[in-house]
């Protein structure tokens, strides 16, 4: 899967070099030309200081995307529960969209102070990543954060979760199986993005609304669904999700002078629901 990663290069180099120092900066061949990449407040900082912030295999930190949830409280945990069947689905596909859920959900369950949830969450949690061949590295944190429940600490939570979709990456990285990673990190934004467009439509804001019209992510996540490999991008719910995010791209842009509406957070929240929906759709 070719990710495009130019943006976030520069946006780095612009960052930690002063400006005499980066007209000196050489950008490698193989990034010149490349379209912008992930947004830059989604990259997780040891992705950013790691050799994973320039490979394939990188993709939005789940944690980054939940980390404007705190400013749209109260979540709407019940009127938005997920509900995965009790059988795992037997598609590598399915199954790593279906982990990003749950850690989206853990990050969820963190944020609303509902620690009681975490030894529920920590079982489903091996077992996805046992089935997508990341076992052994996803026990380590269910028992982090069955402690982290237990002494009630929440930032730590926070980290066990974060820490897992990393380590998951890492190990798809040995398989060599790009697709699988970002699949992880779409499960989480549409988790994310159902659950934060209802909060607003709820509560309507303009500044809460402005949380979560980001077309920014929206357009990299239509990317990366259209790049996926043909056996996932030809199914028909993944050529509706594209169809969607690019629409939700369309409706998330705002004009200059235009102010967020009540009536387009609700556009967002039905179609979000939609997204949803197709997204837990198992091949079998």
């Amino acid at each position: 899967m070719k990710i495009r990663f130019a943006c976030v290069l520069a946006g780095l180099v612009a960052m930690v070099l002063p400006l005499s120092a980066q007209e000196e900066v050489v950008v490698p061949a193989e990034v010149k030309g490349l379209r912008e990449g992930i947004p830059l407040d989604l990259l997780d900082d040891p992705h950013v200081r790691e050799e994973l912030a320039v490979n394939e295999f990188t993709a939005p930190s789940i944690a980054k995307l939940f980390d404007t949830l705190q400013f749209l409280m109260p979540l709407p945990l019940l009127e938005t529960e997920l509900k995965l069947p009790e059988r795992m689905p037997l598609d590598r596909a399915d199954l790593a969209i279906e982990l990003g859920f749950l850690i989206a959900d853990g990050f969820l369950v963190v944020q609303a102070e509902q620690l009681e949830k975490v030894e529920l969450l920590a079982k489903e949690l091996t077992r996805y990543g046992k089935a997508l061949g990341a076992g052994d590295r996803v026990n380590r944190h269910a028992a982090g954060l069955l402690d982290s429940a237990k002494k009630k600490d929440v930032v730590q939570l926070k980290k066990e979760l974060a820490s897992t979709q990393r380590d998951v990456e890492a190990e798809l990285v040995i398989l060599r199986d790009a697709d699988l990673a970002h699949l992880i990190s779409l499960g989480g934004w549409i988790r994310a993005l159902a659950v934060s467009s209802v909060a607003v439509d709820k509560q309507f804001s303009e500044e809460r609304a402005r949380k979560v019209l980001r077309e920014d992510i929206a357009d990299y996540y239509t990317e990366s669904v259209a790049g996926l490999a043909p056996g996932i991008s030809e199914r028909p719910n993944y050529l509706q999700m594209r169809d969607l995010l690019a629409g939700l791209r369309t409706e998330m842009t705002l004009m200059d002078g235009e102010q967020p509406t009540k009536k387009k957070m609700a556009e967002i929240r039905e179609q979000a629901a939609k997204l949803m929906a197709l997204a837990l759709q198992r091949s079998q």
